[in-house]
């Protein structure tokens, strides 16, 4: 299986993130591309290429143009008030209040973010942009003729929404690929999110449509981040009711819990007949995840890629989270090399 990958992910490195009231490492960091590339190449999965570079057009198809412009130019903005720290918004346009852009850059990014624990820094836009270029890279793999690719994204990418970052992401990667199997030609696409939080970015830019299918296993949101989306009754809105699958999960699921929500997902996606599935591939279901509640061992990752390997369609995985950093590269591997052995 091909792996893209750019050393470009190294460009952002939030210095901290704000979690139970402290200014703590960040969960998300470099040290986590890292252990998934070496296990790449401990286990020979494959060919490691560097991504081409598609300008922003795909991202456009997804992400609002306001929105891709304060992603360039937040940090330069910031950095012309004089302040020193990373980019942390500190206030937001709650409910009662104008949903209008203001002008000052504390609150822009409150306007733009979801939440508080994702910093912007100096290296963040060229970051993003490169991590989407890795994920489409891989998505042309697909599109011409490979059975599978994955794309080792960093920053991850499926808790950002059209107009929206957070949850460490900007540009959302599976989002990005998933409109350009689309543009390439295909009817339908299936969108597998395996991330123990719920992909809410992807949720929101798909709701409405009937030509993506998503499906997502989570921590139940009354108890997990992102807390307001995931629920089982959000099935889609308009032409796209009945395309939105949520399986909310409670504290300390075990694998085989979680298994079944997964075969459930996947007759959703076997009826539907999808011409390509994108996999958000998040490894923070593991048992040892910091910031997790689930109970997943290191070989449950291998019997699941097999799961998604018997579903026989054409396959993109897109690296999303997973915070047990010294053990996030075995877990991903593992799903991809089920996949093979299904």
């Amino acid at each position: 299986m091909l792996t893209v990958y750019s050393e470009d992910h190294r460009l952002h490195h939030a210095r901290a993130e704000l979690a139970g009231g402290l200014l703590v490492p960040a969960y998300e960091k470099p040290e986590r591309a890292d252990f998934v590339l070496a296990r790449v190449k401990d286990v020979d999965l494959g060919p490691v290429v560097a991504p081409e570079d598609f300008g922003l057009a795909p991202v456009q198809r997804v992400h609002d143009a306001q929105f891709l412009r304060f992603l360039e130019t937040s940090w330069q903005e910031w950095a012309a008030e004089g302040y020193e720290g990373d980019a942390i918004p500190i206030v937001w346009p709650s409910r009662g209040m104008q949903q209008r852009v203001p002008e000052a850059i504390d609150a822009k990014l409150g306007y733009y973010a979801m939440a508080a624990e994702t910093a912007i820094t100096s290296g963040t836009w060229q970051a993003a942009r490169s991590s989407a270029n890795v994920a489409l890279s891989a998505q042309r793999q697909v599109q011409e003729g490979a059975q599978a690719a994955f794309a080792l994204c960093r920053p991850p990418g499926h808790h950002a929404a059209s107009d929206l970052y957070g949850g460490y992401c900007f540009l959302n990667n599976a989002a990005i690929a998933a409109q350009a199997f689309l543009d390439g030609g295909a009817g339908r696409v299936a969108i597998l999110d395996v991330d123990f939080h719920h992909g809410n970015g992807t949720q929101a830019i798909f709701y409405g449509r009937d030509d993506v299918l998503f499906a997502s296993l989570h921590g139940d949101p009354r108890e997990a981040f992102p807390n307001f989306l995931g629920y089982a009754d959000e099935t889609g809105e308009g032409e796209g009711e009945g395309r939105n699958a949520n399986y909310p999960l409670p504290p300390g699921t075990p694998f085989d819990a979680w298994s079944e929500a997964l075969a459930a997902a996947c007759r959703r996606i076997d009826d539907y007949g999808p011409d390509a599935l994108v996999v958000s591939l998040g490894v923070d279901t593991f048992e040892n995840d910091p910031i997790s509640f689930f109970k997943l061992k290191s070989d449950d990752f291998t019997s699941y890629g097999e799961a998604i390997g018997r579903l026989g369609r054409p396959t993109l995985f897109v690296l999303e989270g997973g915070y047990a950093v010294e053990e996030i590269g075995l877990n991903a591997v593992n799903v991809l090399t089920g996949f093979l052995e299904a």
